[in-house]
Formats: C-alpha cells, structure tokens, sequence
C-alpha cells in the first residue's frame, strides 16, 4: 500500500535479489579473501568477477578502468581529492586547480576541505559559465603540464537535469576550458544519481574519474561503492596511508614501504565488504532479467516523470494560480537531457509555497514517501529557490540546518519537495500522486481542466518524443518483462583453433630458448622416454589419455579448453567439488567433437568447432588471476553438469579468437617470446612428472596408509600431462630445458601442490595424508613436477608429441628451481 518515490534517494530491492543472494550465501562459504584457503580463494574469485560485470555494464574493460571498491560515492570523491596529483601553491610550478560545478552534491563540494589543506585553490563555477567559457588557451599555455581537476555531476541529484557527456572530452581536450588557467584538465564525473537510470557508456565517454553508489542501482546492497579509475591517469594517484591487503612488503622499525602492483589493491585499504560485493552479481542478474538493461529503465522512468511533469504544470487553481512550482531546467522534452526527477514547492491560490514539511506529512497520511529538503545540493537549492548566501547565513541563524523541518523562515522557502522514480515504478505510481495532490489542493470546482482531459493531452505529448510509449495505457505498472534469459553481447563471433604461429614469432621464441638456456646436457645413464600423455579437456575434470597429440599455442590440443563455472561465474575445481573427477570427457579429432560421460548420466558431446552461426556471450572470468575470455556452451550442457553435481553450474569454453589476446603469461626467461599464449590453466602450458620420482613418493606415502596406493593411481593424482620415465628421482627438478622430437621446452619452475592430490581421481574421496607424505617427504615442502612452457616452431603443420619418444634434458647451472612468482598457491586442475 506504499507508493514509494524517492527513487533517487535509494532504488527499492526486489525479492528475487535477496533469493538469489541468501540462496549464494547458504549454498558457498565465502572466507576472508586475504587468506588463502579455499573458500577464501572462491571469495577473491567471485569478486574479480564482480569487478568484470561492473565494467561490462559501463561498456568498458580492465584495459581502460580499475574498479576500486569504496563505501559508497562519497568516499570515492574523498579518495581522489587525497590522491589526486596536485601541485601546492607557492611552488616554481603554475600550482593545481580544483574546480566544480555549482549544482554538486555535498561530497564534491566537500573536497575542498582536503584541497585548501594541499595549498590548491578550489573554484565553484555555474553552468552558465561553462556554456559561455572561452574555448582554447594560448598556445604558450597547451604545452603546461599541471594538472586541474574539473567535477561536475551527470545528473543533478537536485532537478534531474543532465548535463552533456560531452564536456568530458571538451574540457580534456582542451577545447572548453572552465577556468582560464594553463595545464592539463582532468574530469570528475559524479555519476551516482545518473546511473541509477540511465546507461553511461565510458567507451565513448571516457571521464578520468567516475564515483558511483551501487544502492542507487539495485536498492542492495548499501553502504558499497566504488571509484572507477581511467587507467591513465591511475599511475600518477598519491597515496599516503596503507591498511592491510595494501601492501608488497613493509617494515615497522623503520620508513619502508612497498605498495601492491594493482591499483585496487593498492587503494583497498583492509578487507573489502566481500559478501556485499558478492550480492552485486545478483543485482545486475535481477536489474537485467526484470527490465532488459538500462535503456529500457531510461525510456520507462523518463516517460513517467514527463507524464507526471505535464500533469503537474498545468493544474491550476479556480484562480487560475498554479497549483506548484517546479524547479527545472529543461521541458521534460528528451530523456538525454532530463532525468526522472521532479522538484517542486506546493503553492495556495495566493502564490504562497506551502513548506516542504507539510507537504512531506500530508504524503504520508497518503503513504506516499517523497524526498524534502535541499538534497546535500545547497548549490542547486540557492540557483532554484533563488537563495543569496546571505540567505543561508541568515537561515542558520534562524535555527535551520541540513535536514530539519524547518521549512519556511520569514516566508520564504529553505528546501522544496522531490519525487523520482526507478526502474519499478509504474503509471498507478504517478497517478497516484496525482490524486494526492488534486485531492488536498483542488475541490472538484476548482480543477480547471479535467484529469482525463489532461492525461489525454498527456499521453499526446508523451508520444510525440517517446514513440515506444504510444498512450498511457500502455504505460505498464511495471516494466515490460524480457525473455528469461540475460541478453549478452551476441557480436563477437568464434574462428576456429589456429595453433600455427607467425615464422617470426617461432624465431622469437627460438631465440629466447637458445639465450636463457645453459648449455649443460646431461651425460650418460639410460635414455629417458615419454612414459604417459595426458590432456584435460576440462579444467578439473578426469584426465583423457592419449598414445600421441598435437600440439597447439597453447599446450596439447583441447588442454583445459573448457571449464565448470558457478552461478556466478566463478570457475569450479576439485578443491570445492571433488565430483569433477567423475566426468570424464574425451576427444575425437576426426568427428570433431568431445564427449562427456558420468556414472549415472547418457553421454552428451559438444562440438570442437566454434559455431559461428549460433550467438554465443563472450564474457571475462578469471583463472588464478589470470583474465580470460570465455563464452558459455549453452542450456543443454549446463543442465547436465547441474544434474549431475546437483547444484546450478555452467559450461564455459574459452574464446578461440581471444586466447592470445586474454590469457598471456610473461615468463622468465623468455623475454624476446614477450608473452606466451595460455589456455584455462592455472601456471604453465604442460606439467611434467618422472616415474621414478612418482615411485620414490609412494615409499613415504604407503608407510602411512592402511592401504598402499598403486603408482597408477598416484600418476593420476598429479594430474600430469607428461609423464616421462627417467633412472633418476626428482632430477627433473636440475632441468633447465628439455627437448622432445622436434618439440623444444623451457622449464618455467616446480609445480606447489595443493589439496587436488588429496583426490582420489576414481571415487572423488579425500584423504589429507597424501598432502601431508609430501610434505614430509620434500622436507615441508609440497613441490612434486614442472612446469614446462612451449611454442610450435612450424607455420604449416602442428607438432605431435608421442609416447616413447626420448627425452633429451639440458641442466641448470643451479640446481634449485625456483617456484613462479606468485603468492598464490598453484595447482594443476
């Protein structure tokens, strides 16, 4: 029975959000993201995804924005006015600007605080003076490289006006200038009440700085925001202070300290709001499932406001006296302009504004909840309720403040009334309102023009710029619903696996082998020889062995090509579901296809070919913190995977067209390679083990087991994709490089164990002591095989590696690898 209009004040969270979200949190254990045990690790995970969704939904990517997490928008402003690289007064330099629009929230005025204390000089402007300002400066004065900071927001939380996106190159490119001042002009765009309804494309309007509330959005979760950060300008941010998770290294007894290589990381001062970040995912599922995205929003809210703005101005007293005043800037005649912001004053017959209080009660006693005061926007209040300083000044005194319910001093106005509306606000909503006003205002003698008559009139206009909104009754209750299904990008299209690389890039590659390599072969013994081969189709899931196999740019052929997602996206190993080993997928290379059996299930195959013809979304995720683009394998296959793991998940396979692009390593040692192309591992292209190694293990780990492990089952349990048979254990670990046939391999370092080798890759059953023999054995460490890394050398034809090949190894200088670096522990999946 509520009518809830106070939209821009916070959107309103729908049931399904709060489902999906708790249904999150009771099926998966979220853990501290800066540990590293497993739920730790699903939480740092699910976060990283999180960080993608927010940048597809702005049109952008990780190469041009860093998502840093805030409380909300006000301290992401509070953020940049600490980091922002100024220039003080006073020094040999032409010092710093910090210049915002008169119509800003608070939070943007507000910096001025930290600016004044750095010796920056902050100066409000109007937008009438920025319409009028002098494009262009001198030519002596371009070349200045001191750096300005211009705010201005992209809806005024105040009136809804929008104010044109195109200021942001303008004023970057220098051809407007806000203030005549010589340097560089950075931009602030405060988008938290623009995006809680209208699309903002950073692609094309690529601000420096973009603060945003993420409760405008979806209503929950609250106190979560986030700073998005043009990465070019992200290297110059100051930052003084550090919190835990902020930091490489530092020391307490004295001044050294070393930041994080990631931005967010390094501004993410202590633990980050994971669960409320972990709820975000639902929120964009839910916003796009229940509305279609949000040009639908833009059309829906606008064409309610405009309806709701010609009903309210032209009501009219038997005197002929407007009912109201409403404070705008435009005619509500196009929602690039306008927002779905209504502000207004109630008037009597005589002209006199009723306060905004009275007018605040009476709603409700109507249940209508609406938004009064001056909106942490004084700026805007003063332009509108044409407000002097002095006024305010004067108001202070009289005992009002921010806030309060006093309305009126010496008859005059000191806030007005605001209504808005969100993506589930329907017509009865407006009218609703309507009936409100007419009702406590109007006699049914004084309404000079029937309320039919002026939905009539109404709907006319409304059709005139919205054609989609043809007449008022189809201006649903609530928003149209979409298809079921989330719409992704449909327009990247797949090609097929091409493993050759350019003649150039084999030379690279070749030459990068030949410089890092010593040149010490190992001498005499027995020969050493290719024992096993074994791919994984599906990352985590049961091995596919083979007697021969190509090899592509990325490792085997199909290696780790697939993988198991979650509902939201994050990719699923043996660590949190052990039945993964069970599915035990198989490739054939002449019908083109891979088929994937499970105890219980009918086979099912998925094409090896990408099909071009069928849409398929191309979307980021992230594997042991490497970024890489994969599409989703489709309704069937996720039904599947979800009957037989029991619980929602998804079949994704990485984008053939993207690999080289998506999911690259830089590798020590191979620096004239540049980066070499990965698929869906985790380290290292191949892993290699030795059998004689494998044997020496089962040794230690039979001794404290009832039961002694057969050496098949171990092999399986290392999940190698190369198994070689050499006299000696562990002199892999001495390999600098190995060449197999016409195949050549760089070692790139040991592979740490985790609790995958705890698996029983046959049953999916645990037992810790595997992990815990290791150790032991390895004198605490969990070091077992390498990772070896590889390029084809041919241009025309793909290189096969063949059991029982021999294997000729070339030594190390210093017989310690050492391990990748990373913080992260690895594993093989």
């Amino acid at each position: 029975g509520i009518t809830y209009l106070d939209h821009a004040g916070s959107a309103l969270f729908p049931e399904s959000l709060l489902k999906a979200f708790t249904d999150d949190l009771r099926n998966n254990l979220y853990g501290n993201p800066h540990s590293q045990n497993i739920s730790s690790k699903l939480t740092y995970d699910t976060i990283e995804h999180v960080r993608y969704r927010i940048l597809q939904h702005f049109h952008t990517t990780a190469e041009d924005y860093t998502i840093i997490f805030t409380s909300g928008c006000t301290a992401a402003l509070k953020l940049i006015a600490e980091s922002f690289p100024w220039i003080p007064e006073g020094t040999k330099q032409p010092s710093s600007r910090f210049c915002y629009l008169t119509d800003s929230h608070t939070s943007v005025v507000g910096m001025r605080g930290i600016t004044a204390s750095m010796k920056v000089l902050s100066v409000p402007i109007t937008p009438q003076e920025v319409l009028l300002a002098e494009s262009r400066l001198p030519a002596e004065e371009q070349n200045c490289a001191t750096p300005h900071l211009f705010s201005y927001p992209a809806q005024s939380n105040f009136s809804g006006t929008k104010y044109p996106l195109s200021w942001i190159q303008d004023i970057k490119s220098g051809k407007l200038c806000p203030i005549k001042e010589p340097g560089k002009w950075f931009v602030l765009l405060d988008a938290a009440s623009y995006v809680s309804s209208s699309p903002l494309d950073l692609g094309v309007h690529q601000a420096d700085f973009i603060p945003i509330s993420f409760y405008k959005i979806f209503g929950f979760p609250t106190g979560l925001g986030a700073l998005l950060v043009n990465n070019r300008i992200a290297p110059l941010l100051r930052k003084t202070y550090f919190g835990g998770g902020t930091a490489a290294a530092y020391l307490t007894g004295e001044d050294f300290y070393f930041p994080r290589k990631s931005i967010a990381e390094r501004f993410e001062d202590g633990t980050v709001s994971f669960l409320d970040i972990i709820a975000l995912k639902h929120g964009f599922d839910v916003l796009e499932k229940l509305t279609g995205g949000m040009e639908k929003i833009k059309q829906h809210t606008f064409a309610l406001a405009h309806y709701t703005y010609t009903v309210l101005s032209n009501l009219k007293y038997a005197n002929g006296a407007p009912v109201v005043r409403i404070y705008s800037d435009t005619d509500f005649s196009s929602p690039d302009v306008q927002g779905p912001i209504i502000n207004f004053n109630m008037l009597d017959e005589n002209g006199e504004v009723l306060g905004f209080s009275q007018v605040d009660k009476m709603a409700s006693l109507h249940n209508i909840h609406v938004r009064t005061g001056c909106f942490c926007n004084t700026g805007a209040c003063q332009m509108h309720l044409g407000l002097s300083n002095e006024d305010i000044q004067r108001n202070l005194q009289a005992g009002h403040v921010c806030g309060d319910d006093i309305d009126l001093v010496d008859g005059r106005p000191t806030g007005s009334v605001r209504i808005s509306f969100g993506y589930m606000s329907s017509f009865e909503d407006a009218q609703t309102f309507l009936n409100f006003i007419i009702a406590t205002r109007l006699s049914k003698s004084d309404t000079a023009i029937p309320f039919k008559s002026v939905t009539k009139l109404t709907t006319e206009s409304v059709s005139d710029d919205l054609p989609s909104f043809n007449n008022v009754d189809k201006l649903s209750p609530i928003l149209q619903i979409s298809d079921g299904h989330l719409r992704r990008n449909p327009s990247a299209t797949k090609t097929s696996v091409n493993w050759q690389p350019l003649e150039t890039e084999a030379e690279s590659i070749r030459a990068a082998v030949s410089e890092t390599a010593v040149p010490t072969c190992r001498k005499g013994g027995k020969p050493i020889t290719v024992a096993n081969i074994y791919l994984y189709p599906i990352k985590s899931c049961s091995a596919f062995e083979v007697t021969e196999w190509p090899v592509g740019n990325q490792g085997l052929l199909y290696d780790r090509n697939w993988m198991v997602v979650n509902q939201n996206g994050v990719c699923m190993t043996q660590k949190q579901e052990p039945r993964l080993c069970l599915i035990n997928p198989s490739i054939d290379l002449k019908q083109k296809i891979m088929v994937i059996q499970a105890e219980g299930m009918d086979p099912i195959s998925v094409s090896l070919e990408d099909n071009t013809e069928k849409e398929a979304a191309i979307c980021e995720s992230k594997v042991c913190s490497h970024r890489v683009k994969t599409y989703d394998c489709g309704e069937r296959i996720a039904g599947w995977f979800s009957m037989f793991l029991g619980h929602p998940c998804r079949l994704i396979r990485q984008s053939s067209d993207m690999k080289n692009k998506s999911h690259q390593k830089n590798t020590k040692g191979l620096s004239s390679a540049k980066n070499i192309s990965l698929s869906l591992v985790n380290e290292a292209q191949y892993l290699l083990i030795n059998v004689a190694s494998i044997l020496q293990l089962k040794g230690h780990i039979s001794a404290r087991l009832e039961k002694p492990l057969e050496i098949e089952e171990l092999i399986q349990r290392f999940r190698a994709n190369i198994v070689v048979s050499a006299p000696e254990s562990f002199e892999e670990e001495e390999w600098a490089e190995i060449s197999i046939g016409a195949l050549q391999f760089q070692v790139v370092g040991p592979c740490s164990r985790c609790q995958i080798i705890c698996i029983d890759q046959q049953s999916g059953e645990r037992n810790k002591e595997i992990l815990q023999s290791l150790s032991a054995a390895r004198g605490r460490k969990t070091n077992f095989g390498i990772y070896l890394m590889n390029q084809p050398l041919h241009s025309s034809f793909s290189d096969i590696l063949s059991v029982g090949s021999q294997v000729l190894p070339v030594l190390k200088e210093n017989t310690e690898i050492q391990p990748p670096a990373s913080s992260e522990e690895k594993c093989s999946g």
